[in-house]
């Protein structure tokens, strides 16, 4: 029996039926299967080896993930096996979304609108935070060895600057996705549905902003609309934040690229994922749009009259 055979013959949901087992693309940490049983489709996931040294909660993701489902955004958990952490969801039916298809017209808008259901949902296990990632990340980077780039340390002292410039106008923290690859997004004709939360926790809304802008490779024009949309009005110190949470994105995923590359079974170019990564991030942090958007970031609230 193959991985997935014993892990279906698991699940009290189809016992005694016949399942027809089918892998899904896409994952690069665990294993997704279409699991097909009398002309139902359910979603399978297993999780990937070694993911604990990516500080993932199997717990704090299943938890987060029954939270999700509450929202009417993430898909509904069906049944999860205690022990082996399978859990079996529901398949969501429509187009998975791609970096083109977030950047068309009225996508913020629809962005916007998950979000606020998000974030508006069931407070999540545990809080999640970007900086204090890239930390225990290098202290795994240390303990087994991984290699990472050259000058990655050389930037710290400016990690610490933007951590200090976003929180000044820091948000309530809320339940947020934090790991929002284009792929995470599904189209089901009335609302875009947001799947797969192992790296979900407690956060400022802001990077959830920030890390689609990111992964959907938003320009200027296209992350001041998600922005607006969110907010409902324009918000320079918002954006700004958001666009910072956005390099945090590529800094603190370089880490986690690198060490996915000295762990992973998944048969993926880790190595070019997470030079390529921290090439953007470095673009970045050698231009002057860092210091304005520390800046615009830092600004304190107007006086009261």
């Amino acid at each position: 029996m193959t991985r997935a055979d014993e892990a279906a013959a698991r699940v009290s949901l189809w016992t005694g039926r016949y399942v027809d087992i089918s892998p899904l693309s896409g994952g690069l940490t665990n294993e997704n299967y279409l699991v097909q049983v009398d002309g139902r489709r359910y979603v399978m996931r297993l999780p990937g080896q070694s993911t604990e040294l990516l500080s993932i909660d199997r717990a704090n993701e299943v938890f987060n993930t029954k939270a999700a489902a509450t929202t009417g955004i993430g898909p509904k958990v069906l049944e999860h096996v205690a022990g082996v952490d399978v859990m079996v969801l529901e398949f969501i039916p429509g187009p998975t979304m791609s970096a083109s298809a977030l950047q068309a017209p009225r996508m913020a808008a629809r962005m916007a609108q998950s979000f606020h259901r998000l974030h508006a949902g069931p407070r999540f296990l545990q809080d999640f935070n970007m900086f204090r990632l890239v930390e225990y990340y290098l202290r795994i980077v240390d303990e087994h060895r991984v290699t990472i780039p050259s000058d990655y340390r050389d930037w710290m002292a400016t990690v610490g600057e933007i951590e200090r410039a976003v929180s000044v106008n820091a948000l309530v923290a809320a339940p947020c996705h934090n790991d929002l690859l284009c792929e995470n997004f599904i189209d089901d004709g009335s609302a875009l549905r947001i799947v797969d939360y192992e790296l979900s926790g407690n956060n400022d809304p802001c990077f959830d902003l920030g890390n689609t802008a990111q992964e959907a490779e938003f320009d200027q024009d296209h992350r001041a609309a998600l922005c607006e949309a969110y907010f409902a009005k324009p918000d320079r110190r918002q954006l700004a934040r958001m666009n910072l949470f956005a390099l945090m994105s590529d800094v603190g995923w370089t880490l986690w690229g690198a060490i996915q590359a000295r762990i992973s079974a998944v048969d993926y170019d880790f190595t070019g994922y997470y030079t390529g990564r921290w090439a953007r991030a470095l673009e970045v942090l050698r231009s002057d749009w860092l210091e304005r958007w520390m800046g615009e970031a830092a600004t304190p609230d107007a006086p009261r009259a």
